[in-house]
């Protein structure tokens, strides 16, 4: 082989620098991509207390919401999304069955109003507009529920147990959605159980 065709034969000044940098750097870019955080889906409970007050105890509970891309969808079309928060207050009894000292249950109502653009949570006959869908679910993410529990129903050295969750309440879709949402995970929003005691 002559020295003019081994010319041609050499690699251009600096490939094997590029080469070899660009096989280091290529695992490092993989794992920053798989370690980007996926937008959050669900709910799940962060934390909940009972608070005494003049009138009974307040329920304060916060939860981190998260809609699916089909419940995100629905909703900028119009279709309302009801979500109950669900609160359980129990005494455990050895001797017989656990005696249920409160159950209340609240409905919360979020929608979008196209016209306005904007986002609705309402309690009751109870409402506020909100320009954003994370501005509606930050302000639903944080409960609070006045009058759970009658200040004389607990009792002074007794240990009770209570539970709270957050899920969406598919009964109250439009009847297509409701046939629609019947074991679809898209449809399927609940919080787990949060559950834990209280000592008066």
């Amino acid at each position: 082989m002559t020295a003019s065709s081994m010319r041609f034969c050499r690699r251009p000044r600096g490939f094997g620098w590029l080469a070899a940098a660009a096989l280091l750097l290529a695992p490092l870019l993989l794992g920053l991509v798989a370690a980007a955080p996926a937008a959050a889906q669900g709910i799940e409970v962060q934390r909940a207390s009972l608070a005494p007050a003049e009138e009974g105890y307040v329920l304060q509970a916060d939860f981190e919401i998260g809609l699916t891309h089909t419940l995100e969808d629905a909703l900028n079309k119009g279709v309302p999304l009801y979500f109950a928060l669900e609160f359980d207050l129990i005494r455990p009894r050895w001797y017989w069955f656990n005696e249920k000292v409160s159950s209340v249950r609240q409905q919360y109502r979020l929608s979008y109003n196209a016209l306005a653009r904007q986002y609705r949570v309402g309690v009751g006959k109870l409402y506020q507009n909100f320009s954003s869908l994370p501005e509606a679910l930050a302000f639903l993410s944080r409960t609070r529920m006045r009058d759970v529990v009658e200040p004389s129903a607990l009792a002074k050295g007794s240990t009770y147990m209570a539970a709270v969750r957050m899920r969406l309440d598919t009964s109250q879709l439009p009847r297509p959605f409701q046939i629609t949402a019947v074991g679809s995970r898209d449809w399927s929003l609940s919080s787990d159980w949060h559950r834990w005691t209280i000592s008066p």
